[in-house]
């Protein structure tokens, strides 16, 4: 099964992504991680993609399409995908259709994370992840079982995103509403829509898409 994670930064895609990783063997496939992996593996189009980001500039759609692509081609996807911050635009999700067509491939759901603005923001603002696993914590939601020490490695060490405020998050959402919010509709017409309360509990959440997935 292969399926899109949709919703603004800070929705809990990557959260709820990393579950289902665990409990469902999907490869998650993060647009950023593709191309830092493809930048590293020096592959013709990872030369291309540096070139552009050497020279401070914006990585095309088309670059972006054939990391994805290329990433398709890999043995390992066959047990399924979650596409995460990937289609941003409804260019990039017409791409992705053609895409997956061409292999022979199936974009079978595509779960749209539903949340509030101005909650999002208070979520985002308070939100640092351990700096050695990476799991993640929030001022309010969810703190550390023991203060200061992380819940699944033990660690002590843990770092904020510079760009987690309050006004980044507000102009990603303009972002987000004015590019993506418009996919919902795109895949609502496709008959492979599902919803679900992105500011529910993370339990919750999951056992949504769980649902939505077996439907």
């Amino acid at each position: 099964m292969n399926i899109i994670l949709l919703g603004p930064p800070g929705a809990g895609k990557g959260t709820q992504a990393r579950i289902l990783m665990d409990t469902k063997g999907f490869i998650q496939l993060s647009t950023g991680d593709m191309l830092r992996a493809a930048v590293a593996a020096q592959t013709e189009v990872g030369k291309r993609a540096k070139a552009v980001m050497d020279a401070g500039q914006l990585v095309s759609d088309e670059i972006v399409n054939a990391i994805v692509s290329e990433r398709l081609d890999q043995p390992d996807v066959s047990s399924g995908v979650i596409f995460d911050g990937f289609p941003r635009t409804a260019a990039q999700a017409s791409a992705l259709d053609e895409m997956l067509s061409s292999k022979g491939m199936d974009l079978d759901r595509v779960v749209s994370m539903e949340v509030d603005d101005e909650l999002l923001v208070e979520r985002v603002s308070g939100r640092y992840t351990c700096a050695k696993c990476g799991e993640g914590y929030h001022d309010s939601f969810k703190k550390p079982a023991v203060e200061g020490t992380c819940d699944k490695c033990g660690s002590h060490e843990f770092k904020r995103r510079a760009d987690d405020n309050a006004e980044t998050v507000r102009g990603r959402l303009v972002a987000y509403h004015a590019e993506t919010a418009p996919l919902i509709a795109y895949y609502e017409g496709q008959g492979k829509l599902v919803t679900v309360d992105g500011m529910a509990e993370i339990g919750t959440v999951t056992a949504s898409i769980a649902s939505a997935l077996e439907a």
